[in-house]
């Protein structure tokens, strides 16, 4: 269809393609036409007044992009249905998937602990396991020596007064003090058990490393 013109209300074009008012049989784009050849009915159905009265197209170019829309949504609906119906009739015809099976289920088998007698896992073990409960005690009072590591003490001599024996131990700051058997040196629970002119000897409770304790000796060597 060409490009529209305009056409006044007492007879002329309005926005009617050539090929429509050829369809109509009207004579031409710019002259007045003659109604004449639409015949009474089909004037009627287009909606005209008379075969002789003046002619308004606006109407007609109304009703006919109404019937070019319709047709068009129709031509629409049925190209969209023909492919609906073709892409269900490929997929009934394609083969179906293979579903794999189930995995097998193992029987159940039971299991009889027979361990109970062995020792627990959650149980320490070592030499510390078995000392009868073997640890520091927290609640006695510590003695002024416990404070200094055994290393940094030194013997420096030996003094008896009547049948006991006493040790003498020097600190870093040059003290000297006096100790017997059944005090306590260093950082690890160390009870003097024996002093003799050359030594004082002691026994230290240590951990075990698997969370008991042990008893270690330990000593001062008289410092020549």
């Amino acid at each position: 269809m060409q490009p529209t013109t305009y056409i006044a209300s007492g007879g002329r074009w309005s926005r009617l393609g050539r090929s429509a008012a050829a369809k109509l049989g009207l004579t031409t784009p710019r002259g007045p036409f003659n109604v004449s050849r639409l015949g009474r009915s089909a004037a009627a159905k287009l909606g005209l007044t008379t075969p002789h009265g003046p002619f308004n197209v606006s109407r007609l170019v109304l009703l006919s992009s109404f019937t070019c829309s319709l047709l068009a949504g129709l031509l629409a609906c049925s190209s969209a249905d023909d492919e609906l119906t073709r892409f269900i009739d490929e997929t009934k015809h394609e083969s179906g998937g293979r579903v794999e099976p189930l995995p097998e289920v193992k029987p159940y088998e039971t299991f009889i602990y027979s361990a109970a007698d062995l020792r627990s896992p959650f149980v320490p073990s070592g030499p510390g396991a078995n000392s009868s409960g073997l640890r520091p005690d927290s609640k006695r009072n510590r003695e002024f020596l416990e404070q200094f590591p055994l290393d940094t003490l030194r013997m420096v001599g030996t003094l008896r007064l009547g049948d006991r024996m006493y040790g003498l131990v020097q600190t870093r700051d040059g003290l000297v003090h006096r100790v017997t058997t059944g005090n306590y040196l260093g950082q690890a629970d160390g009870k003097i058990t024996e002093i003799t002119a050359a030594k004082i000897s002691l026994t230290e409770i240590v951990p075990d490393g698997v969370g008991g304790y042990i008893e270690r000796p330990a000593g001062i060597a008289l410092n020549q």
